[in-house]
């Protein structure tokens, strides 16, 4: 498969929830929500978007404490950890002021990006720590979650009213199937198929890639190229993707 990044729907509403964080009136709207169901693209969309900007990318574990927190988010800023929480505070402030900065000369918005969002989303002291951050330095926060964060988010109002937008990420849409097939299959793709595909993988961006292999590489076998798109009755019988409760999905037969 090429190696591109495909701009789906989820990629444009994200998109569209930084143009409102930039364009804020009130200052301390400065946080992002990005939220859905694990294998819709969010963690490759922010991995993709932290490439282009220099943000900071922290992933929270299920044990994280406000220490550690600190520790990895000083290992992203490449600045070594001291012994205080205290210490450990002032680092994390300059470090990230430093880098906004230096960000700001260029032109770019700073930010700092936490993945697995819900790990931490029910933590008080973690979010009151990134809270303080964003709001003394101006610095943007954007939690990743999957599913609950926002539930979680909202028993705090000090933190939610902080919330410049929500944005969550849904099953991939047709249209969006047929974007993944065009720009990342090395075969042209029938409309036919890239439907049943669509159906098949329920919309997740995971089995949609895993359909494609397969169809990538049948198509490469059966000589299909410029004109002579891989079909679905083509394909009849051919295992295309395997499904989230580890079934084989095969293109029907007798089409």
């Amino acid at each position: 498969m090429r190696a591109a990044f495909v701009q789906t729907e989820n990629v444009t509403g994200f998109m569209g929830g930084l143009d409102k964080l930039e364009s804020r009136v009130v200052k301390e709207k400065n946080l992002l929500v990005v939220d859905g169901e694990p294998g819709l693209g969010k963690t490759t969309t922010l991995s993709w978007w932290v490439a282009q900007t220099d943000a900071i990318y922290l992933r929270a574990c299920k044990e994280w404490t406000p220490r550690w927190f600190l520790e990895d988010l000083l290992n992203a800023l490449s600045v070594r950890p001291a012994n205080s929480f205290r210490d450990r505070y002032r680092q994390c402030s300059e470090a990230l002021l430093d880098r906004q900065s230096l960000l700001a000369m260029k032109h770019r918005t700073f930010a700092v990006v936490i993945d697995e969002a819900d790990h931490i989303s029910n933590s008080p002291r973690i979010m009151e720590t990134a809270r303080d951050f964003s709001d003394t330095g101006d610095i943007p926060f954007v939690f990743v979650g999957m599913g609950k964060i926002r539930s979680n988010l909202t028993k705090f109002p000090q933190i939610w009213s902080r919330v410049a937008d929500y944005i969550r990420f849904e099953k991939a849409s047709k249209a969006d199937v047929s974007l993944f097939c065009r720009e990342l299959c090395e075969v042209p793709v029938a409309d036919d198929l890239a439907g049943f595909l669509h159906h098949a993988s329920e919309g997740f961006s995971r089995e949609i890639l895993d359909g494609i292999s397969k169809i990538e590489a049948f198509g490469k076998r059966a000589g299909n190229g410029d004109g002579n798109p891989v079909t679905l009755s083509q394909m009849a019988g051919q295992a295309l993707l395997t499904n989230r409760k580890g079934n084989f999905i095969r293109v029907p037969e007798g089409l």
